[in-house]
């Protein structure tokens, strides 16, 4: 095919951070008007790719070609004159702000005065908003909308650029299946306009709904690119990890024993989350949670955690009732628990790998005289995340370098090093990819053969059913079934999801 028949090219791109080569020699292609999904496991190098693409980082070798012109992007602000925008997994909006000084923040229209011509940039943020269907208000303050409509704004942004090239990375991880939809029918108006997606997700059914070509990318290298048409899920998954993986989820073969954990009648503080949730938790049992968005499962466990205020009901852990439920106190009673938002709530990304493993047990590791012992949380921290098979250039690597993936080994080794008897695991494989899923799974499944107890959300269905010994099934905030391990189906789940549906 001739080059001129791409709308952008990245040739020989090659990209070292200390002690990673993160892209070797990767040649990557995209054609107007189509949707080009890429695909790999967490540290393929997808994201460095196109933060290359978009100037956020300098490649060390390599060149780009916008419509069949070399081009340098020093920054974001190059990459968007240019017509490439990009939508992040992590949300960079300003939340004190409308959403129209959000959507046009660093080139608001001003009048002949020089000054913001605030007018103006209502009507045209109306005006983009209508024709993308999206229906909130321009003025609205960002922090006043749900995490789905910001994800909206931010798509909304990108069109405002009469983008040609727009890179999506995981742009559905916060949307409904309904949002979703309205996402996919922007998408094809984009590309039947002529505009290229470059579409990043680890959600394979999304890729065979909505991508015409898949470039795979594996360690740092280009396989290749397939029409998505010449593709099996199974195919698309080899490739992407290398090895047969006919079997997604690993034997759960764990000894279910005694009870440890109780929770009777509990009932969140705001009238319009979870009411009289009460259910048993058993040693080497992982228990699932699962229901629909709007369901309270992370609004419960956090709750039981103590992150959450509750207006009434009871915790009890080994026989004793946690008498005011704090996370402190959840922690001494040997709950820990790795939240939904690795980014926000999860990981200090600027801190290095040792820190964020140590930090919720620092007091463990004191001296006589109350000062860190140092050398001790090193050897400690490095320990749990060689046994977890964490992949780090070194210890003392920040955090917000490593894949997703590993970011959340990084977390599970966190709690791990606290001795818990009970795990709370908020939605744990969310982000990462089908390699680092199956080393989830195994963890989890290990550990529950030490008698763990584990307690799973997740808003996969597959996963609670493929993990799960019981499933627990919120709507609307109550508990309305409890499935055991042979009564386990996608629609036995669903019935119960929506029944005050």
């Amino acid at each position: 095919m001739e080059e001129s028949a791409h709308i952008i090219e990245m040739l020989g791109v090659t990209k070292h951070f200390p002690g990673v080569l993160a892209l070797d020699n990767v040649d990557f292609r995209v054609m107007p008007g189509t949707v080009h999904a890429l695909m790999g496991e967490n540290g393929a190098g997808k994201s460095t790719l196109m933060k290359c693409l978009f100037g956020i980082y300098k490649m060390d070798a390599g060149k780009i070609i916008l419509r069949g012109q070399e081009c340098h992007f020093n920054s974001a602000a190059d990459a968007m004159a240019a017509g490439v925008s990009m939508i992040h997994q992590e949300l960079s909006n300003v939340p004190e702000r409308s959403v129209a000084q959000n959507i046009w923040l660093g080139r608001e229209p001003v009048n002949q005065l020089h000054l913001i011509d605030h007018k103006k940039m209502f009507r045209d943020t109306q005006a983009l908003l209508e024709g993308l269907n999206f229906n909130f208000n321009p003025v609205a303050p960002m922090k006043s909308l749900s995490i789905s409509q910001q994800q909206g704004c931010e798509i909304a942004k990108a069109v405002s650029y009469n983008a040609q090239v727009v890179v999506m990375d995981e742009p559905t991880s916060s949307l409904t299946e309904n949002e979703v939809a309205h996402l996919f029918e922007i998408i094809r108006d984009l590309r039947s306009k002529g505009v290229a997606i470059i579409y990043i997700s680890h959600k394979m059914e999304e890729i065979f709904q909505i991508a015409d070509l898949v470039t795979v990318m594996r360690d740092g290298r280009v396989l290749g690119a397939y029409p998505v048409t010449d593709l099996t899920g199974d195919k698309l998954i080899s490739l992407m990890v290398g090895r047969d993986t006919t079997h997604r989820f690993p034997p759960v073969e764990s000894v279910v024993g005694e009870v440890c954990m109780e929770v009777k009648n509990l009932t969140a503080r705001n009238p319009r989350s979870f009411k009289d949730v009460s259910f048993e938790l058993r040693k080497g049992e992982i228990l699932g949670i699962g229901g629909l968005v709007g369901a309270q499962r992370t609004e419960l466990v956090e709750a039981i955690f103590g992150v959450r205020d509750i207006a009434g009901g009871e915790v009890w852990v080994n026989g004793e009732p946690i008498k005011r439920i704090t996370p402190q106190a959840a922690i001494r009673s040997g709950i820990g628990f790795v939240t939904e938002d690795r980014r926000n709530s999860g990981i200090f990304p600027l801190l290095d790998v040792t820190t964020n493993t140590t930090i919720a047990s620092l007091g463990n590791y004191r001296n006589q005289i109350g000062l860190l012992n140092h050398q001790q949380l090193i050897d400690v921290a490095a320990k749990q995340n060689q046994a977890l098979k964490t992949k780090t250039p070194s210890m003392g690597t920040m955090v917000q370098n490593l894949s997703g993936g590993n970011q959340q080994k990084v977390i599970l080794s966190r709690w791990l090093i606290t001795l818990p008897d009970i795990l709370i695991l908020d939605e744990p494989t969310r982000g990462i990819d089908v390699g680092a899923k199956f080393e989830m799974y195994t963890i989890m499944s290990d550990l529950a053969k030490q008698g763990k107890a584990i307690i799973m959300v997740s808003s996969e269905m597959p996963e609670l059913i493929g993990m799960s010994h019981r499933v627990l099934v919120l709507c609307a905030g109550r508990l309305t079934g409890t499935l055991r391990k042979e009564e386990l189906t996608q629609e036995a789940i669903m019935r119960y999801a929506t029944q005050f549906a």
